[in-house]
């Protein structure tokens, strides 16, 4: 992602983002009709690709196009779609599975990237930066920070099984490496990512806040649908049904957020947002063998959805509004990449950490352990996220 948002700023954002959805939607295709796992496996590298081109432009194509006064609104309706998205996943998903196969959950991607493109080719202008267009492009960078998170998410996902003496050596390798990226973009005359950037104490501390909060969203909705599957014995579509508040509050609630923040800064719904969601969090403990919908999970979801739905509009409003616009590209790439790197690391790490591997996913008594240890760690992470908010942000952002 830190490199789809510095070519779009380079090469020009529309053709980056529109070069995303088609690979995107050819890895799709390809990955609904592969044979086996390790041609899927490839697919979904080459899928991953097509994201990580497409996913900063978005925002960045947002920055460049609306005056400064309409951006929040703006950004507030791009969150809110957003979430949908996200949270509507394992609803379709599931229903998908269940009534249509699994080979369609890809197939459904190809008709919607077609119209998005044709769409964006139709009425989006294409903006780029001409200085960054005559610079070098940091091709160390990229492969440090590729390295880097590959080897240290490996040796989290590998850490119950692995050798001791492997982990250990992968985890520092991707430490190694992180370092070296941060001297090496230090020295370097044209970076990946011009560490200036974090000068800005606001950049720094949304960007710190979305690793924190993020990973918990990751790790919560893993750890819940893997719950009410297996414990509480729903379907994947009851399962999938279980979020759909998320999906509500987020549509409803995230343009009102974006222009509650514009009005008193970020500060306020960043650090409440968090609060409230770990408030949810707590709630969805005890759901397990005998939990009723109504009454075990809903009020938890509901809380959460609330929290998420105040916080996520005004976290990228201040990233991007802490950013010049012509790096606007980057610092989407560089919070999208920090949200996705505090996900996946949660979902590779949190489950070594409360005793699940193999089997026990399998295992009601052994899931209910684990699952519950990962809720208290999902709510203390956004717990902690609405602090750094609150001393992050100051009130000179307010």
């Amino acid at each position: 992602m830190l490199v789809g948002g510095a070519l779009g700023d380079r090469l020009g954002r529309r053709r980056i983002y529109v070069l995303g959805l088609g690979l995107f939607a050819l890895a799709s295709a390809a990955c609904a009709v592969a044979p086996n796992p390790t041609a899927m496996v490839v697919c979904r590298v080459v899928q991953g690709l097509g994201g990580a081109l497409a996913t900063p432009g978005a925002l960045a194509i947002i920055q460049s196009s609306y005056l400064p006064e309409d951006r929040a609104p703006a950004i507030g309706t791009w969150a809110g779609w957003s979430g949908i998205a996200a949270a509507a996943g394992p609803f379709v998903g599931g229903w998908l599975i269940e009534h249509a196969g699994w080979r369609w959950i890809f197939w459904i991607n190809v008709p919607l990237c077609v119209v998005v493109v044709l769409v964006c080719l139709a009425v989006t202008p294409e903006s780029n930066d001409a200085d960054e267009r005559e610079q070098r492009f940091d091709v160390v960078g990229s492969v440090l920070t590729a390295v880097g998170l590959g080897v240290l998410t490996y040796a989290l996902t590998a850490a119950a099984d692995a050798p001791r003496a492997l982990v250990w050596g992968l985890g520092l390798l991707g430490v190694a490496t992180f370092a070296g990226f941060t001297a090496y973009e230090r020295r370097v005359p044209n970076p990946l990512v011009p560490l200036g950037l974090f000068a800005s104490r606001i950049f720094s501390a949304a960007n710190a806040m979305t690793f924190l909060v993020y990973g918990s969203i990751g790790a919560l909705f893993l750890f819940l649908i893997l719950q009410l599957q297996v414990t509480a014995g729903w379907t994947p579509i009851e399962s999938g049904l279980a979020t759909l508040p998320v999906t509500i509050a987020m549509m409803l609630l995230s343009s009102r957020a974006a222009a509650v923040s514009a009005r008193i800064g970020p500060r306020v719904p960043m650090t409440v947002g968090p609060l409230l969601a770990a408030a949810g969090v707590l709630l969805l403990i005890p759901v397990g063998r005998q939990s009723s919908y109504l009454t075990g999970v809903l009020p938890g979801v509901v809380l959460f959805s609330l929290g998420l739905s105040a916080l996520v509009s005004p976290l990228t409003t201040a990233v991007l509004a802490a950013a010049p616009d012509h790096l606007s590209g980057l610092a989407s790439g560089i919070n999208n990449a920090v949200a996705r790197a505090g996900s996946l690391l949660a979902v590779a790490a949190l489950p070594g950490l409360v005793g699940l591997s193999g089997a026990d996913y399998t295992d009601p008594t052994a899931l209910t352990h684990g699952y519950r240890a990962a809720m208290v760690s999902c709510a203390a992470l956004l717990a902690f996220g609405g602090v750094v908010s609150w001393f992050g942000l100051g009130r000179r952002s307010s």
